[in-house]
């Protein structure tokens, strides 16, 4: 390991991040919202930690290994979680313990859009901002779109993409260069962004909510400026643009790249994965609307599917706006859309969860097995699509899908032991683990019910586990990563 590198890198990033609060300070000066001095304060002690990491390194050049990639990775989105807290904290207006700020600040990095606060619709527009600022930055990923925007590094950035975006695609690129793949992201990134943003503003809303739910909506993030979400807006339409950029939001970032250079839409449909993430999804609002309407709560079909629609894609593409109370939806259909969550989106997306392609690698394993008990001496190979899938991706898979239900279920009988009721637990568990925000039991709506302090901290790392995809965490706690 080489720690004075990565304490070099850590300062730039720190550095890096508190020059992100330049926009809620500018936002703060035209709604005077008093808000401005708790900025400057969190900026310049977010400046000073960086400064304090990277100035004494500040000449030092050293090789960076994969090794090290990871402890970058899990430090630097431990660390944002706790500075990217002090706006909430410093704030007159927002009473608030310190691991609820945590909780706030983690679950805007991770894209989770699980919230503490109440009384959004009062709160200062700076504050607001910063909140959905947190989402977007997270979305991609804070160190991938770091190697695009600090070249400074001069150091090759592979390893830190590999620990950023770990799974089975995780060895591939755009471009030639990781530099120019980030930079390719972030276009097709921050695209999508002002799309989102010109429709939701031509749909109805003001151009502070359309800015500022645009960040949420691609980063499939959830935080909204008002208590009642979407809802607030009852607009069909601000529904059908949010439903058409969470789906955007929840397919591999690669493809639209792929789209956006081609300058051809069949891309989309030759995407396996995405075909198969599209199924799911038409198939969870066929059964939500079959229940729907079968036991009467919507009086015709259009409304049903309205809902239904909008809450499914809501839920597995991990963004979490609500325009209704799905936890209060008849028979099966909260279990079914919660659970939805632990699918999640396409690899390479902004999405939580599994994601498909590892739920279909699963299935293909399985019906590999049950093959060979039928036919014992018969070669079958897994194929996503016509690409052959080999036995180390297909063990990767498995392994990391025994970590992440180990996981929850661990977590959960943790977070159950602060006094959380079994329902609570296990749900709230699910929605910060698979980056969904709402859940069931009392924390359906917000989180702002957990008075435990350990609770919290167990949410919180429940949502770094799950956006580093588990093995970017966990391996820094076996003992032969630390051997030379």
């Amino acid at each position: 390991m080489h720690f004075k590198i990565i304490q070099k890198i850590l300062g730039l990033l720190l550095i890096a991040f508190s020059l992100t609060l330049t926009p809620p300070m500018l936002v703060s000066l035209i709604y005077k919202d008093q808000a401005l001095g708790a900025l400057l304060v969190a900026f310049f002690v977010m400046f000073g930690l960086g400064m304090m990491f990277w100035f004494p390194m500040r000449h030092v050049k050293q090789e960076l290994y994969l090794r090290d990639g990871f402890i970058i990775t899990a430090v630097f989105w431990s660390v944002l979680g706790v500075v990217g807290a002090l706006p909430f904290l410093l704030v007159e207006s927002i009473d608030i313990t310190i691991a609820k700020a945590v909780f706030e600040s983690v679950s805007g990095f991770t894209t989770t859009g699980a919230t503490v606060l109440s009384g959004l619709d009062s709160m200062p527009e700076s504050i607001l901002y910063y909140r959905q600022q947190l989402q977007w930055l997270g979305g991609l990923g804070i160190i991938v779109l770091a190697v695009a925007i600090l070249p400074m590094l001069g150091i090759g950035g592979m390893q830190l993409y590999r620990a950023e975006a770990p799974g089975p695609m995780r060895d591939e690129k755009l471009t030639p260069r990781l530099a120019h793949t980030a930079k390719a992201l972030l276009f097709i990134y921050s695209s999508l962004t002002i799309a989102c943003a010109l429709a939701y503003w031509v749909a109805g809303m003001t151009a502070f909510d359309a800015i500022c739910h645009s960040y949420t909506t691609v980063a499939t993030g959830g935080f909204s400026t008002h208590d009642a979400s979407l809802g607030f807006y009852d607009n069909v339409w601000i529904e059908v643009i949010a439903i058409f950029f969470m789906m955007m939001g929840s397919l591999n970032f690669s493809i639209h790249f792929i789209a956006w250079r081609k300058r051809d839409l069949m891309t989309y449909w030759h995407d396996f994965q995405g075909m198969v993430f599209i199924a799911i999804v038409l198939g969870l609002i066929a059964i939500s609307i079959i229940v729907l309407m079968w036991t009467g709560k919507y009086p015709d079909f259009f409304t049903a599917l309205r809902y239904a629609s909008f809450q499914v894609v809501s839920i597995i593409s991990s963004t979490g706006y609500l325009t209704d109370e799905f936890h209060q939806w008849p028979l099966f259909l909260p279990i079914l859309i919660l659970g939805s969550g632990f699918i999640g989106g396409c690899v390479g997306s902004t999405t939580g969860g599994i994601r498909v392609v590892r739920i279909i690698l699963l299935y293909k394993q399985a019906a590999r097995e049950i093959m060979r008990l039928i036919h014992p001496n018969a070669i079958i190979t897994v194929k996503i699509g016509q690409r052959k899938v080999s036995d180390s991706v297909a063990q990767a898979v498995w392994g990391f899908s025994f970590l992440y239900m180990a996981s929850f279920i661990l977590l959960s009988l943790m977070f159950m032991a602060t006094g959380a009721d079994m329902v609570t637990a296990f749900a709230g568990v699910a929605s910060t683990l698979n980056m969904t925000g709402p859940s069931l039991g009392t924390v359906a709506l917000t989180f702002e019910s957990v008075e435990s302090s350990a609770g919290l901290w167990i949410l919180s790392f429940a949502m770094l586990l799950g956006r580093l995809e588990v093995f970017t965490l966990l391996v820094l706690l076996t003992p032969a990563f630390w051997r030379h």
